[in-house]
């Protein structure tokens, strides 16, 4: 146990002070502070030391430096038990400082109100990180505290041992005070790595946020938990049950291909992180049908993303098959009503969600894959049509949503579409030939082709030989769109022209591994 005498408080969020102060007259314990703490701290009632008067030496530099003193990090870093630092500490009339309470500028809060470099700036703490990693290097001595869920912990802790706390409680605070610090410096890292636009550091230091802890993981015998780099996901659960690592798994899959879709427009059905259904029809019933008929056993439990505000005739229709979570960018009062009469459907709301160019992440083996995202909007010259058959600008839009679609299923990838809508999908495969006989089974198990209804067909990479491209137009496919870059893109050119096919290169791959 260490009995705590002073303490030195300098905090930017001043909530819940009052409790703080009141445990510690209790315990008589004497108090340091400066600025705006020192100015609360008398305005509650509460005796309290200012800095510069324990210092003997002002504030300067516009507040600058006012911590930064050889009383304040010697009263705090002095090892208590070791005879020099006694004979240190006594030679120059230093106290000791047991407790240090601090949070720090608001930076994250500055960089969402400005985009002033110089008031940013001006947000970026020093005085009180170096405090804090003083007392928390020095836990054997001194008591660190960093956050406003930790006062009850203190509170509770000096009343149980009489003003003093233990050695296991200074450590923990410990232990999460480096990680305030880290996380700190890490948003201010960060930050100048966006300002220089350097693509890749020569260290990479994120920041996140624990949101919450998760049943399990991907199988019970996991644990997991869902970290943010803000302090939430965006993601606003409006019924239902929590949400597991796999609900979030497919969450984002869901997201990223419904959020790609023209604004306001679009139903994707997702299972096991791959789309197996999508419409862009703009009747939100009829988009939510043709998704469903795309491959309907697949989508039994899967999740319902809808790229707009869901309504009641479209909750009703939702209620008839089971779906694991429906999300909606927004909904009406009576639609989550209807829905909400199944007890544990998840329901959504994604309206605070965009798709943004944030990297993605993959960990493995204590090592990081990091990557740019694929989730730029098509348009017309990132293509180039080399059939002699020309696609009418119809069938061209067709070709862009059929890679849009392709691009977020997993390859080798096949996508078949008809008048803005998938009518098959082929996912997963080691071979490309196979993932075109899967997306043609289930155009034939699952769809009506009318005879006027031209089917086209996107692949996520070049095809290495002609029998894939062969297969999809011997299954009635007018027209293929693919990267370019095999060594038989010729023979494929060759084909689609025996065959009077349209066949359209993408300038860039879209593997989705």
């Amino acid at each position: 146990m260490k009995k705590i005498s002073q303490a030195l408080i300098s905090v930017s969020d001043k909530r819940n002070l009052k409790k703080i102060l009141s445990v510690l007259k209790k315990f008589k314990i004497k108090i340091i502070s400066s600025g705006g703490t020192f100015k609360e701290i008398k305005k509650n009632g509460f005796k309290c030391n200012e800095v510069s008067n324990f210092t003997k030496f002002p504030e300067i530099l516009d507040g600058r430096v006012k911590t930064l003193h050889p009383k304040i990090h010697a009263g705090i870093l002095n090892e208590r038990n070791k005879k020099s630092h006694k004979l240190a500490m006594k030679s120059y009339n230093f106290e000791n400082i047991d407790l240090v309470i601090v949070n720090f500028y608001p930076f994250e809060k500055a960089l969402n109100k400005s985009t002033n470099h110089n008031k940013i700036i001006e947000n970026i703490d020093i005085g009180g990180p170096t405090m804090v990693r003083a007392a928390a290097k020095n836990y054997k001595d001194v008591t660190i505290i960093t956050k406003l869920d930790q006062y009850e912990k203190l509170i509770s802790e000096l009343n149980e041992n009489k003003g003093s706390t233990s050695l296991s409680f200074r450590q923990k605070m410990s232990e999460e005070a480096f990680t305030e610090t880290a996380s700190y410096d890490a948003m201010i890292s960060n930050y100048f790595i966006e300002k220089n636009k350097t693509s890749f550091p020569n260290k990479k230091v994120i920041s996140t946020n624990l949101v919450e802890k998760l049943r399990y993981g991907e199988n019970p015998h996991q644990i997991a938990s869902i970290y943010s780099y803000s302090l939430s996901t965006n993601l606003d659960q409006l019924h239902g049950k929590k949400l597991s690592y796999n609900n979030y798994n497919d969450i984002y899959a869901a997201l990223n291909t419904s959020k790609s879709l023209p604004t306001g427009v679009g139903t994707v059905i997702v299972k096991h992180a791959n789309p197996c259904g999508v419409s862009i029809n703009k009747n939100k019933v009829g988009s939510f049908k043709e998704a469903l008929s795309s491959d309907p056993i697949s989508a039994f439990g899967g999740i319902v993303s809808c790229n707009f505000k869901i309504n009641i005739k479209l909750a009703a229709e939702l209620s008839k098959t089971y779906f694991e979570v429906i999300i909606g960018n927004g909904y009406e009062k009576d639609a989550i009503r209807i829905l909400k009469k199944r007890k544990n459907l998840r329901i959504i709301d994604s309206s605070k969600i965009k798709l943004e160019n944030i990297n993605s992440i993959v960990s493995n083996f204590n090592s990081l894959l990091i990557q740019s995202p694929d989730n730029k909007k098509f348009e017309s010259k990132n293509f180039q049509v080399v059939s002699k058959k020309k696609p009418s600008s119809k069938i061209f839009r067709e070709l862009m949503f059929a890679l849009n679609v392709c691009r977020y299923v997993k390859s080798n990838a096949i996508v078949l579409t008809s008048n803005n809508r998938t009518v098959g999908i082929g996912s997963g495969q080691p071979s490309r030939l196979d993932s075109c006989k899967i997306a043609i089974d289930k155009m034939y198990n699952f769809q009506k082709i009318k005879e006027n209804d031209e089917v086209v067909a996107a692949s996520d990479a070049f095809f290495p030989f002609v029998d894939g491209i062969e297969t999809l137009v011997q299954a009635g496919v007018s027209a293929v769109i693919q990267p370019s870059g095999s060594i038989r893109d010729k023979e494929i050119i060759k084909y689609a022209n025996e065959t009077e096919t349209v066949l359209v290169f993408s300038k860039t791959r879209h593997f989705k591994h």
